[in-house]
């Protein structure tokens, strides 16, 4: 009898561990950051980043990518 007892103990712990695991689980996956490439990334590029890369593109011109980099360093 005292056997029986333990054993259930010992599901009912089992089970209230998995569940706990599996909560954790799901809330995990609903708050992580998602960015890009899929990487845990915030998603938020650099401001210089992206002046250069507005730059490469041929959006701004030279002396604007200078002004902005002059700022953001101030």
């Amino acid at each position: 009898m005292m056997w029986n007892d333990g054993w259930m103990w010992f599901g009912g712990i089992f089970g209230l561990l998995v569940l706990i695991g599996f909560i954790l689980l799901v809330v995990w996956l609903v708050t992580r950051p998602w960015g890009a490439s899929g990487t845990s990334d915030t998603g938020r590029t650099n401001a210089l980043d992206i002046a250069r890369e507005r730059y490469a593109k041929g959006e701004i011109s030279h002396e604007e990518f200078e002004k902005i980099k002059k700022n953001l360093s101030s």
